[in-house]
Formats: structure tokens, C-alpha cells, sequence
């Protein structure tokens, strides 16, 4: 099992010293909190992508490069790459790009993001979102299995013999997770191209990631990956730590109240009882992460947010000090209960070695699945019912 943070990337005021970090501050603090993640022994660092103030995500590939040349071992990852309004074609040739400057230490978070702005700056159409995933991932996935494409569809210009360079490392693309907070639809699609789903699990209760984990884990089965069980799951999370718990949950208090995304909303009680926000001491941290498995199975990926909501860079390093060392408790408690058969997280040497390191390796799933097309979104009819709003 994969352990890993992950950050949205935004400028938020500190509201107990009125401190605003500047852009810079931010940028430079990220490359610090991404080698103090490979430092404590993390297994992934992911940015997500942004392209509006007050956020300094954009160029997801610039930061994640940068950081790979400090780094030597953690796994670089999008917390979202916008496949709706990003050219399938720049993000071919961009993240094979990157796996080959870390060694194919890289993988990608596909999502439509949350910012309804960005389609018109892009030139899209949000409400041709769902559309817009589909389509340009199944030429994405054709972009990085096939040396030569010729493709036409809906909402880019045709190519006509058209090679991404450079090609992706050793014959295998980057490993792919589609994520979303609550849109069945991209549980739908990770299920039919065997991808893996990774759920955001940071506002919503239980019963809705165990709702949208169950979807996408059927539905892998029905399309013949494997078993339910054999699915890819990854959750995220929220936690902040103190060696005591009322500690916690006095300093984190003011940061809550007036966080941009739940500020000024439920209290900070109601919100760590309906959501899997944990306050507290390391225990409580390891006993809330424990229970996520009641409800979604064995599952190969936890990543954290940690750095929200105007916390200061020192705040979030001690958090992350914290977070080592309970790590080796997580690592094993979760290695105990694991149910035979289930899948570890897969990494660029496990693909290359499922592929039989054959340069034009297909990657993911076989068969017709792995080359979509834009004219048949995700190749089953029961989709269409899914998209239009029928299951």
C-alpha cells in the first residue's frame, strides 16, 4: 500500500497572524514539503491542478519535474490533470516527458477539476464536461499505445499520422487514476479501462465513498478485469496532529473556521463526525485511517491533504514528522488485514514487467477497452445510460 500527501496549492491567509504567503512563498514551499515527504518515507507526492488565483498549481509538470531532480525515490503524481480542457496530446507528450526525466517515478490523476472558469479560458464548453473526459482520454491512451495515430472526434482537429515524442518510457505509460469527489461517471470509466478510481474522501460522509468504491469495484468486475477485490482504489483524507488531542483541536480550530472551502459552515465537531477530517493525537489519526477499510475493502493508495487553509510551512513540516512516525504503524496494521490476492499499488517496474517490457505494450486493460473510441465513449451500453443520468 501507497502512503502519500497530496495539495490543492492554495494562498489562504493564515487567520492567526494575518500572514498571506506570496506566490513565491508558496511555490518554493511546496518543493520543500515534497522532499520532506520522501525524507519521512512517503510514497507520493501529488499536486493538483489549478489555472485562477488564489492557487499556484498551474504547470503541474514544471513542479513535479523540479521536484523529481531533489528527490530519488517517491512517486510524483497530478492531483488532478484537467483532461477536460487540456490537449490529450500535450499531456501525452508532457507526462512521458516526465517519466523519463525520473526514472518512471510518475502518474496521473485524471479529473474535470472544480473550477467552472477554466473551460471558457480553454476555449471549452463545460457543459460538454463529461464528453470532453471521454473522448480526450481515449485518444490520450492511443496517443501513448500507438506509435502512429490517425484520429478524428468532436472537439479537436483531426491528426493524420501523428507520433507523440517522446514515446513513454520503456513502452509503458504512466499509470492512470481517475478522480472525483461525486461523479459516477469517472467511477465508470476507471472501471472500464481498468484504471484505478481514486476518491477524494474529504467533504463527503462514508456512505458516499463506500457508494462510489462499491460502483467503480462492480463495475471493474463486469468489464472483466478481475475480481471486485482485484479493483485499484486510492481515498484521500484530512488530518491534523498534535501529540495531544485537545492540543489539535485548539490550534487547528481557527484554520478550520475560516478555510475557504468549509469555513463559516458546520463546526469543526460536526465536520470531523460527518467526514473523514481526523483532529487529534497520532492514535486517533491511525484509528480513523484504519476504519476506511470497513468500508471500502483493501485498497492500494492513501494519500493526505495537510498543507490547507493558510497552515505555515512550519506547521505543515511537523505535521509531516508526525505523520513518519506513525507510518510504520499504518504500513503494518493494514498489511495485516489484507485479503490474499489483492493487488499492491502499481508502480512504472510493475507495468513493465505485466507488459513483459515489450515496447508497444498495451497498458491497463486488453482488448478493445484499451484503445477507445470517441464515437463509442466507453464501449457498453449501459454507459450511455450512466452519462445521461438513467443509473
Amino acid at each position: 500500500m501507497q502512503f502519500g500527501i497530496f495539495t490543492v496549492g492554495d494562498v489562504t491567509t493564515d487567520p492567526t497572524t494575518g500572514k498571506t504567503p506570496t506566490e513565491h512563498e508558496r511555490i518554493k514551499a511546496t518543493v520543500a514539503i515534497a522532499k520532506k515527504a520522501e525524507e519521512i518515507g512517503l510514497d507520493v507526492f501529488a499536486t493538483g491542478e489549478h489555472h485562477n488565483p488564489p492557487f499556484i498549481a498551474s504547470n503541474p509538470t514544471a513542479t513535479l519535474a523540479y521536484i523529481g531532480a531533489q528527490t530519488d525515490r517517491i512517486i510524483l503524481s497530478t492531483a488532478t490533470t484537467l483532461i477536460t480542457t487540456t490537449d490529450p496530446v500535450l499531456i501525452a507528450e508532457d507526462y512521458a516527458k516526465l517519466q523519463h526525466l525520473t526514472d518512471g517515478r510518475v502518474d496521473l490523476m485524471m479529473g474535470r477539476g472544480n473550477t467552472g472558469p477554466v473551460y471558457p479560458w480553454f476555449g471549452k464548453d463545460i457543459r460538454q464536461g463529461i464528453n470532453l473526459a471521454i473522448e480526450n482520454y481515449a485518444l490520450l491512451r492511443r496517443l501513448w499505445s500507438e506509435d502512429v495515430v490517425d484520429w478524428s472526434g468532436r472537439f479537436r482537429t483531426p491528426l493524420q499520422g501523428y507520433t507523440s515524442t517522446p514515446r513513454p518510457l520503456d513502452g509503458v505509460a504512466p499509470f492512470v487514476w481517475h478522480g472525483s469527489i461525486r461523479s459516477p461517471e469517472i467511477a465508470e470509466q476507471a472501471a472500464y479501462y481498468g484504471d484505478g478510481f481514486f476518491h477524494n474522501h474529504i467533504f463527503w460522509p462514508a456512505s458516499h465513498t463506500e457508494a462510489m468504491v462499491r460502483l467503480y469495484r462492480q463495475r471493474f468486475e463486469r468489464y472483466g478485469h478481475g475480481t471486485a477485490d482485484q479493483a485499484i482504489v486510492g481515498l484521500g483524507g484530512q488530518f491534523f496532529m498534535r501529540k495531544n488531542s485537545q492540543d489539535a483541536v485548539k490550534e487547528f480550530r481557527p484554520y478550520f473556521d475560516n478555510a475557504p472551502v468549509y469555513g463559516h459552515g458546520p463546526s469543526l465537531e460536526d465536520f470531523t463526525e460527518a467526514t473523514p477530517l481526523t483532529v487529534g493525537s497520532p492514535q486517533e489519526v491511525i484509528e480513523r485511517t484504519l476504519s476506511f477499510r470497513e468500508y471500502v475493502g483493501d485498497y492500494q493508495r492513501q494519500l493526505f491533504l495537510v498543507d490547507h487553509a493558510g497552515l505555515p510551512l512550519k506547521t505543515v513540516l511537523e505535521q509531516l514528522d508526525l505523520y513518519g512516525e506513525i507510518l510504520p504503524t499504518l504500513r503494518e496494521e493494514f498489511a495485516k488485514l489484507r485479503k490474499p490476492g489483492v493487488p499492491e499499488a502499481p508502480t512504472h517496474a510493475s507495468l513493465v514487467e505485466k507488459a513483459g517490457g515489450a515496447k508497444d505494450a498495451t497498458v491497463y486493460a486488453e482488448g478493445d477497452a484499451a484503445t477507445g473510441t470517441s464515437d463509442r465513449p466507453l464501449g457498453d451500453p449501459e454507459v450511455a445510460k450512466v452519462l445521461e443520468g438513467e443509473l
